[in-house]
């Protein structure tokens, strides 16, 4: 039984996130998607706003629980008991970041292994911040993210 973890911000979640969520928890026994409290970047949407929405956008699959954390990815996967990191990644730019992230938790936690997710072609687009500013402009953001988190980006841009 290996334990995932899928750490993010999603601020908000969108379908690129819920893509990975789905691979990974059709690969492993339990899937833990970590919403990271702290971020470089001003969240619109509060933590607890961000893990309602993604219980919500998970519910239904048996094997993925959504938890809140604050610190260091890797001190939170060991924490859990979660032997790999699960990151989706779009583009070359992604994947240089991703994998200088990953050698950095490869020295915190060697036991700690970082699987990297293309990105379904059709969702390589998006991204939480693009999402948000669409929505801040008045667009439509239905089909991108779960219908929940539609109607909140819909509600906070009135």
């Amino acid at each position: 039984m290996t334990v995932a973890l899928c750490p993010g911000t999603f601020d908000p979640v969108h379908n690129g996130h819920l893509d990975i969520i789905v691979r990974a928890a059709r690969l492993f026994s339990t899937v833990i998607v970590g919403v990271a409290a702290s971020s470089p970047k001003e969240p619109l949407f509060a933590l607890e706003e961000r893990i309602e929405m993604l219980r919500e956008a998970t519910q239904g699959m048996g094997n993925v629980v959504v938890e809140g954390y604050d610190g260091l990815t890797v001190a939170f996967a060991r924490a859990k008991g979660a032997a790999v990191i699960v990151k989706g990644v779009r583009t070359a730019s992604d994947l240089d970041y991703e994998a200088r992230m990953a050698e950095m938790n490869r020295h915190l936690a060697p036991e700690v292994d970082t699987l990297f997710f293309l990105t379904a072609p059709h969702l390589g687009f998006l991204s939480s911040t693009l999402i948000k500013e669409v929505a801040r402009l008045g667009g439509n953001v239905e089909g991108l993210v779960p219908p929940g988190v539609a109607r909140r980006l819909q509600e906070r841009f009135k």
